[in-house]
């Protein structure tokens, strides 16, 4: 225990250095929320995986990898593909159109782009992204709290506790940038951690004639890629289920504010292949650490919710105490907070600038000067994170079953299926309008919600759209809504790529 305690501080010491150094380049608004635009392409391509995969990644990734076998791929598969198009096809246009828009957030380059003259496009979004965000953040220190728990036998409050503090003292005082560079370290600890461990712990077991045969001697069916049922339209769902958590890399705001800070569009060329490879590896690497721990853990007939538990989300735990050294074990304790702590201050920040500028100043003080709002953004970020946290007791008081990997995939199903049609749209489609982005927000917000309490409890359709998970419908739903409502209130104006304004006939 002395061990992993003295590697956590030595972690969190880092994290407060990194802290400090930042707060000398935190001069203005822009350098606390964007660190003023001047990022490089490692930190920002490290930053935005590392804030993309958060501790869903280590506890919830491995956990279904281990419930889910061969077909917990599917994950790696539409990830990749959604980071790919992301970097490839849309962060260049995302970078040119913010920087021309000089915009800070998310609903400043909405509201650039549709050169809104009313508040309403500003408030819908800044309001979604508040509550979807400490929705998110409570994911995370909830899962804060069972890292804790589960490798450091340390109460879960206390655990939950420690890390909202550990976090909130460094973004306090750096902002974006100890953000960033916080992200960079602690996604380099990821990348080495989830590659390194699946390597160890297969040459450290005897595994006889190989993965495959060790899951078929448990059960037959973790060994089928295109899913476990008999049923093919409930394999399809899970599979479109587990890929289609990709699309919320196309736009969601904590990963898109990334571009907005790169230094140049060039650097996206560079730090699209980091992104790229960070993704492949990692994510591969912990669906298959939770197959290895399932093959290890488990024997032909046995439940394997009597030693896996019902979600598997103490497999990371588990194989780390089981084939690693003390000094190992501390330091995989620390990648966990770093994958936890990296999404946490990404998404505070990101709350905190919907409240700070997008509704105090640009709404009620459009007289305040961006330097005179840095404090304040400081103690609109420790508000939040104490809602946040408040959240994550209660998750945990009132649902001691839930599983984390879907929680925090409903956190983010929310903020990318509010977001993403909407940046995507603004990108590729001239005819979009500012009422087709109203109502493109308001649909993904509330589908969210709607398949996840009502449709996937109705009877008959109800447990394939459980498969399904909420993000791929309420996402198509969002993009055909502002299709339409484009169509039926078109603008007078639209916005082309080389910034030229082409008159257009209302109709």
């Amino acid at each position: 225990m002395i061990t992993k305690i003295i590697v956590l501080a030595l972690y969190v010491s880092i994290l407060f250095f990194i802290g400090i150094f930042a707060s000398r380049r935190v001069k203005s608004m822009s350098d606390y929320y964007l660190g003023g635009k001047k990022m490089g392409f490692w930190a920002v391509a490290f930053s935005a995986r590392a804030t993309g995969e958060s501790g869903w990644l280590l506890i919830g990734l491995t956990g279904m990898g281990a419930i889910a076998g061969y077909s917990g791929y599917w994950v790696v598969v539409g990830e990749l593909l959604g980071v790919f198009i992301s970097w490839q096809f849309m962060a260049k246009k995302f970078k040119r159109f913010s920087d021309k828009y000089k915009a800070i957030t998310i609903p400043d380059y909405l509201e650039g782009h549709f050169k809104s003259t009313t508040n309403n496009l500003r408030i819908i979004s800044a309001s979604a992204l508040v509550i979807f965000v400490i929705i998110y953040v409570a994911s995370q220190m909830d899962v804060t709290g069972i890292a804790f728990e589960s490798m450091l036998d340390i109460d879960y409050r206390v655990g939950a506790l420690i890390g909202f503090a550990i976090v909130l003292v460094y973004i306090f005082f750096g902002g974006f940038v100890a953000a960033v560079w916080s992200d960079m370290f602690q996604g380099i600890l990821m990348f080495l951690g989830l590659v390194l461990l699946p390597i160890v712990v297969w040459f450290s077991m005897d595994h006889g004639a190989g993965i495959t045969a060790g899951l078929n001697a448990i059960d037959p069916t973790l060994t089928q890629i295109m899913g476990r049922s008999e049923d093919g339209w409930m394999n399809l769902f899970t599979i479109l289920g587990f890929s289609m958590i990709g699309l919320g890399f196309l736009g969601s705001p904590q990963v898109y504010v990334r571009f907005m800070s790169i230094k140049s569009e060039n650097e996206i060329d560079k730090g699209k292949w980091v992104a790229l490879l960070f993704t492949l590896l990692t994510d591969a690497a912990a669906v298959t650490i939770g197959i290895l721990a399932r093959i290890y853990f488990t024997q032909e007939g046995q439940d394997p919710e009597a030693i896996l538990g019902n979600t598997g989300e103490d497999v990371l735990s588990m194989i780390t105490n089981e084939f690693l050294p003390t000094i190992l074990v501390a330091i995989f304790i620390a990648i966990v907070l770093s994958a936890i702590m990296s999404t946490i201050d990404s998404l505070l920040i990101l709350a905190s600038s919907a409240i700070t500028r997008d509704f105090y100043q640009k709404i009620f003080r459009p007289d305040l000067k961006d330097e005179e709002l840095t404090n304040f953004s400081r103690i609109v970020t420790i508000a939040m994170a104490l809602v946040a946290l408040g959240i994550a007791i209660l998750l945990y008081f009132l649902y001691p079953e839930r599983q984390i990997f879907w929680i925090i995939i409903f956190g983010w199903s929310g903020i990318a299926a509010t977001f993403c049609p909407v940046i995507i749209l603004t990108l590729f489609w001239k005819g979009y309008t500012e009422k087709g982005a109203i109502a493109s927000m308001i649909t993904g917000f509330v589908s969210v919600i709607l398949f996840k309490f009502v449709v996937a409890n109705m009877e008959g359709i109800g447990p394939y759209f459980q498969e399904l998970d909420v993000l791929a419908p309420s996402f198509l739903l969002s993009m055909i809504v502002g299709f339409i409502v484009s169509k039926m209130f078109p603008s007078e104006v639209i916005e082309t790529d080389d910034s030229e304004i082409i008159e257009k006939t209302g109709e």
